[in-house]
């Protein structure tokens, strides 16, 4: 049975080509800056995000965290939002390797924060408070696209209070297929970007920070600290490659495939589904059905998340056909579940 996994688009596995792009890989230590396939990945993620350098990391919690300890020291704040991945999701690494203190503020309801909430949040000058100096977004968040011009505001609101300004961008392609531009149109409003290249763009590892010579240079010493260093990576730094050069338009279809997952869904009238946001929709079915939903679609070879609040998330293994496929076996269990 052909398996449909919705469950996140981080399940996606290397193609054949990405995989025979591995095993040619040049390699060498990366450590020592000698992987030709690293420095050449890395090159290009920062020509493409428009940014002087960029570093290869294991996986964008290492990225993201490396970001803050580069931006901050001990005893320094950033804000973010009180359910972006960097706050949430990632164990308190800032927090736990730096001495970072966090400071939380509720998401707007397009994915923004609002930025008068943001200067109030700012600490003043004084002993009794952490220094703020850093101000984290996320794009997509929970697959909304942030407007550019809501970026141009937040840079302005950084720089008016001497803030950097970080991008946890896992999902930054999304946003730039949606929009119809260029990735380093988002990324030239921040000092600093995160890149995902094992979601969507299907490498089976990493994540690249882009940034200035100088932030990548302090990153770079992190990423040796907290034990990111990897030596013959050229294997891993050829799929990311791939990635970049195959992957990205066809984000687009995610997006349709998410947008026709939804409208099925909706004809359900037990669920409740947001209309999807690039590739990420979120489904909320009666909480007495949940558990029993989710084994008769696992028994169809249907895979979804755990939670009352189901997030379905399309991806490059996942075909117009599987969309149509799931919306009937989500059919069939509450025309059953009726009676």
């Amino acid at each position: 049975m052909r398996i449909v996994d919705l469950r996140s688009d981080t399940v996606t596995r290397p193609s054949a080509a990405m995989r025979k792009a591995m095993a040619d890989a040049e390699v060498g230590d990366d450590v020592y800056g000698e992987d030709p396939t690293v420095n050449r990945l890395e090159a290009m993620a920062a020509e493409r995000l428009g940014k002087e350098s960029a570093l290869l990391v294991p996986s964008g919690t290492m990225s993201n965290l490396i970001a803050l300890l580069s931006h901050c020291g001990r005893g320094d704040e950033y804000i973010a939002g009180q359910i972006s991945h960097i706050y949430r999701w990632e164990g308190g690494g800032g927090a736990i390797f730096g001495g970072i203190q966090p400071q939380p503020i509720d998401f707007e309801q397009d994915g923004t924060l609002d930025l008068n909430k943001v200067s109030r949040a700012v600490k003043p000058l004084d002993y009794h408070h952490a220094v703020t100096k850093l101000l984290c977004l996320e794009n997509t968040q929970g697959g909304r696209v942030l407007p550019l011009a809501y970026l141009d505001q937040a840079m302005l609101c950084a720089r008016s209070h001497g803030l950097a300004l970080h991008l946890d961008g896992a999902r930054v392609f999304n946003a730039a297929v949606e929009l119809g531009i260029e990735v380093g149109e988002i990324a030239s409003r921040f000092d600093s970007v995160s890149v995902c290249l094992s979601k969507g763009l299907g490498a089976p590892v990493g994540s690249v920070l882009c940034g200035s010579s100088e932030l990548i240079g302090k990153a770079r010493r992190w990423r040796k600290v907290a034990g990111g260093g990897m030596r013959q990576a050229g294997m891993l730094a050829a799929a990311c490659i791939y990635a970049l050069e195959n992957n990205v338009e066809r984000l687009a279809e995610d997006h349709a495939n998410a947008s026709l997952l939804a409208s099925g869904l909706a004809n359900i009238e037990e669920l409740l589904v947001t209309q999807a946001k690039t590739n990420i929709l979120f489904v909320t079915p009666p909480a007495e059905s949940t558990a029993a939903l989710r084994e008769a679609l696992a028994a169809e070879g249907i895979l979804i998340g755990r939670g009352e609040s189901l997030r379905l998330v399309t991806h490059l293994e996942v075909t117009a056909g599987d969309v149509e496929r799931a919306v009937g076996a989500f059919k069939r269990f509450y025309s059953a579940w009726r009676k």
